[in-house]
């Protein structure tokens, strides 16, 4: 049987559908228009990446899309490509569609047909309208605070993931996994992430400020970039200046400040000018000559209020109006930094992002996106939480939110039956908040001894 235009529509859209049953994209909710199906397929669309409307085909692109994103939002046995083909079964079978086999195959050749472009468009996107929606108290000064970070994860130990993403030097052929590494921007207001450059561990330009300028597009002027001090360079400083956007990091430990050159503006808190060093290798001549050749850079210094630091942080920013910025608030917005490390966190552990599974780089890519997306589509839940019960969206626990849009993502399409679940969901969320743990300590020590196998030394197929 041939199918009707209208039927290659229906099945195009089969599985894009469930964005729109989620009950946190209701209208009636203040975030409720970040996300809809129409808007996913059309992304898609645009990238040329819809799949599946023949009239043999079961695994389109929206279906594959939400049974990979139900894939990693899941742990232990309920992460696997069998359980994503159970969970798309009995999808099928309520929608009175012909399921799937049970071949994981054919599913897995539907993830390689995912376009990792277009993955990242709708992350990225999702991003993006929360940004915009973002009410004024949960600012910093009216101003949106980026944060960014860096961090390592490993693949399987496959020939093409070696190729891409060789295993750190120090370790044998064989013995290691392939490795790499990431720099990703996320938002300090509603921990979204905006956007994240991925390169290899080792190599020339593979560095955490070499992937950040890869990732400058994610911010807008007016925003604040709050960072570590291994990003505090001049040229960093420079270029984000001339992009509009303020900076809030530590002071990298290699710079030396004359105190008597700077122009103080009150008690441990001063203005120094800073002179444009030789061009970098990296960097066009044009990109050169935009750059000032001096810039004031406003430093404050300030005790930490937490057990393990022993000096007092000197943080730097180019918000130099003491009135609007008083001393004592850039301090508190340099301790918002470790948010980043938590969300970070949040990724790898609860999410899995720590080892991932797909044998390919490209595969690779799609996975990682796929991640992000779902990563934005909790924090979009939590966000939902925060709105409607005034609260703040840090506030709200992420495996908590986790837990909740799962139930709503494996919930029968029945859209009154949805909103009212999720009324009860947003309120759980809301009345269960993380505590507040100001400059908590936590040795790093476990109780439960774990079996003392001997570490690997060399290629398993030696030991057989």
């Amino acid at each position: 049987m041939v199918l009707s235009l209208s039927q290659k529509v229906s099945q195009i859209n089969l599985g894009f559908s469930v964005f729109d049953q989620l009950s946190y994209s209701d209208s009636a909710l203040p975030f409720g228009d970040v996300l809809s199906a129409d808007r996913v397929r059309d992304i898609f669309a645009e990238h040329g990446a819809l799949f599946g409307s023949g009239e043999n085909d079961c695994w389109n692109t929206g279906l594959t899309l939400w049974s990979f994103i139900g894939q990693v939002l899941q742990d232990g046995k309920q992460s696997s490509c069998q359980a994503a083909i159970t969970r798309a079964i009995k999808y099928l079978v309520e929608q009175g569609r012909r399921p799937p086999g049970g071949d994981s195959g054919e599913y897995c050749r539907a993830r390689h047909k995912l376009d990792a472009s277009a993955l990242k468009h709708v992350a990225v996107e999702i991003a993006a309208n929360m940004s915009t929606r973002n009410p004024v108290h949960w600012l910093w000064h009216k101003k949106r605070v980026k944060l960014v970070d860096g961090f390592t994860f490993t693949l399987p130990d496959t020939p093409e993931n070696q190729a891409a993403f060789p295993q750190a030097n120090t370790q044998e052929p064989g013995i290691g996994f392939p490795i790499a590494r990431a720099c990703a921007v996320l938002s300090l207001a509603d921990a979204t992430i905006g956007d994240l450059a991925m390169g290899p561990y080792l190599g020339k330009e593979t560095g955490e400020t070499a992937l950040l300028r890869k990732v400058l597009g994610a911010f807008k002027p007016g925003d604040v970039m709050l960072a570590d001090r291994y990003f505090c360079s001049f040229f960093m400083l420079a270029i984000l200046k001339l992009r509009g956007v303020d900076v809030c990091m530590r002071l990298h430990q290699c710079r030396q400040i004359d105190p008597d050159q700077v122009r103080w503006l009150g008690p441990n808190d001063y203005i120094d000018t800073w002179y444009r060093p030789q061009r970098a290798q990296w960097m066009h001549q044009k990109l050169y000559d935009s750059i000032p050749e001096q810039m004031d850079i406003r430093i404050v210094t300030f005790n930490a209020t937490t057990e393990n630091q022993t000096e007092p942080l000197q943080v730097v920013t180019t918000l130099l109006d003491p009135k609007k910025y008083p001393a004592a608030d850039m301090g508190v917005l340099y301790g918002y930094r470790w948010h980043a490390e938590l969300d970070i966190f949040a990724i790898k552990q609860s999410l899995n992002l720590d080892q991932l599974r797909c044998k390919t780089p490209d595969m690779i890519g799609r996975e990682l996106w796929t991640t992000l997306l779902g990563y934005n589509l909790v924090r979009w839940v939590g966000a939902q939480a925060a709105a409607v019960h005034d609260k703040l969206p840090r506030q709200m626990s992420f495996t908590l939110a986790c837990n909740t849009l799962l139930t709503q993502w494996l919930n029968p399409p029945d859209t009154s039956f949805r909103k009212i679940l999720g009324q009860y969901h947003l309120r759980q969320i809301a009345g269960n908040p993380v505590g507040q743990r100001p400059g908590r300590i936590e040795p790093r020590v476990i109780k439960r001894r774990t079996q003392r196998y001997p570490l690997m030394t060399q290629p398993r197929n030696q030991y057989k």
